[in-house]
């Protein structure tokens, strides 16, 4: 099924201050979606957050990490892949322990997915061993000798990337201990493992390929060999039942040969469709991919329009609340002088009884 989102949140999300490796620094201007994924075909565990598209947070959660609540709102967590420690403001003390939960829970799974990779490449090793005799001695590379580029500037990272605290934001040290430089050589041998197995099965499969291309070129010459020998043996040969009975063995070889054709024919037809699926697999990521970005731009335009509406609707209401004031005042002026006329009708009547 590939990555899924399996828990999500919303929190404001901080980085660590690279220069002072104390001061808080925002990444997101508001509160936004921080997410657990998992990929089944890898069994890694991630935590993913998008500001519009932009990746503010891309964590792959080991082992080795640990969660710290520093408040009732706020918590942290330390990358060393990242060279970083992140930050979540949270709403409520409820949306932090929830995480917290999670964060725990995923990090106890991807400890006990790291032991069966273990144990699964321990079991596949002993075997070969046993079977080669002795002890298999891998190929001495420069990168064997003198580690890769990563490994050479690893101790460095470390060196540099030890956060110092900051009383006022409760920020923890980022300190790397020799413990954990080991745990990532070892991670990293291990990845190598791996690939080294992924590409030495995908340079057998292409030289299956090749072969099985070769046996169909092959098997096809030797199918034409033995139609000219039969009709060279039905020319030649004086002996009629003879050549019968060997023409009938050649067919059958014939048609075994040409039934083992048909076979390789499929595997090769089945090995281009698995291509032609990945690479429709892969079109459909990029267009789902496309259109969650066009999905992301749309509602932020409606969320300004939102806003605009609402300004407007505030604006109309402030302007008839002032009509009414002014009707209101219009309408006692008006009693007012309704009053005064009558008191002058009044008056003039009785000078008019009076006279």
């Amino acid at each position: 099924m590939g990555e899924q989102p399996i828990f999500s949140t919303r929190a404001h999300v901080f980085q660590i201050d690279p220069n002072t490796k104390k001061n808080w620094v925002p990444t997101s201007k508001h509160a936004v979606t921080v997410s657990y994924f998992y990929d089944s075909t890898r069994n890694v565990y991630r935590i993913i957050s998008l500001d519009g598209s932009k990746a503010i947070i891309n964590s792959t959660i080991t082992p080795n990490m640990t969660f710290t609540k520093t408040s009732q709102k706020f918590g942290q967590w330390a990358d060393s892949r990242a060279n970083t420690v992140y930050g979540l403001g949270f709403s409520s003390e409820h949306h932090l322990s929830k995480f917290a939960e999670k964060f725990q829970e995923f990090k106890e799974a991807a400890r006990i997915a790291k032991e069966k990779s273990h144990e699964k490449m321990e079991l596949t090793s002993t075997p070969s061993q046993e079977s080669a005799g002795g002890d298999i001695q891998s190929p001495l590379t420069p990168e064997s000798i003198n580690g890769t580029d990563d490994e050479r500037a690893m101790p460095e990272v470390t060196q540099n990337s030890e956060p110092r605290a900051e009383p006022t934001q409760n920020a923890l040290p980022f300190t790397h201990s020799s413990t954990i430089s080991k745990h990532w050589e070892a991670e990293l041998a291990t990845l190598k493992g791996n690939n080294a197995k992924l590409t030495a099965a995908l340079l057998e499969s292409t030289a299956n390929v090749k072969q099985w291309k070769q046996q169909l070129a092959a098997y096809q010459e030797e199918a034409e060999r033995l139609h000219k020998r039969v009709t060279e043996l039905e020319c030649v040969s004086s002996q009629a039942n003879a050549v019968h009975t060997h023409k009938t063995e050649l067919n059958q070889t014939i048609q075994e040969l040409e039934t083992t054709l048909k076979k390789k024919e499929e595997e090769i037809e089945g090995l281009k469709q698995e291509i032609e699926n990945a690479r429709e697999l892969q079109a459909q990521r990029d267009s789902l991919t496309q259109k969650l970005q066009e999905v992301e731009i749309r509602n932020k335009d409606l969320e300004g329009q939102l806003s605009d509406l609402e300004q407007r609707l505030e604006k109309s209401q402030n302007e008839q609340e002032a009509f009414r004031n002014n009707l209101k005042t219009l309408l006692e002026i008006l009693d007012g002088k309704i009053f005064e006329l009558t008191e002058l009708r009044d008056n003039l009547a009785k000078l008019i009884e009076c006279s």
